[in-house]
């Protein structure tokens, strides 16, 4: 809860990132896109009335997770939502080039950013964005503009 008061909190070992949750207007469709295209694994997966509700997926290298939940009956995503997925990938050309012969469309190839990490970016089925980077060392390093 904001109160205007500046506080802070000492970070403990007790907290541990476990998973972020995306919401899709069709979940098997995004299941797909996880699953199939950017080679997660399925934890688990639920279905109610015919249709694919919610699923858990994990990527191949890591340990957090994805969760793709239904959206509420009657509601819609909002558009440009704010959410932006990271994935490394140490073969990153070669992943995205992949993608790319399978028909995904990329909004921007895998390029050299001026923090030094090489990106690639894409939309999932829902449009939520998608970022496909390598920076291997880098990453635990703070980053620099050059």
């Amino acid at each position: 809860m904001a109160t205007g008061k500046k506080t802070t909190v000492k970070a403990t070992a007790e907290l541990s990132f476990n998973h972020a949750m995306v919401y899709s207007q069709d979940v098997g469709r995004a299941l797909g896109f996880y699953r199939d295209l950017l080679g997660c694994k399925v934890i688990e997966d639920m279905d109610y009335g015919g249709h694919k509700v919610y699923a858990r997926l994990k990527a191949a290298q890591g340990e957090g997770t994805l969760a793709l939940h239904m959206v509420e009956p009657g509601k819609t995503l909002p558009p440009g939502d704010g959410i932006r997925l990271y994935f490394e990938v140490k073969e990153l050309d070669k992943f995205c080039a992949r993608l790319k012969a399978a028909g995904v469309k990329f909004s921007q190839m895998p390029k050299l950013m001026p923090w030094g990490w090489r990106h690639a970016y894409l939309d999932d089925p829902d449009g939520h964005e998608v970022s496909l980077y390598w920076a291997g060392a880098k990453r635990w390093r703070k980053s620099r503009m050059g």
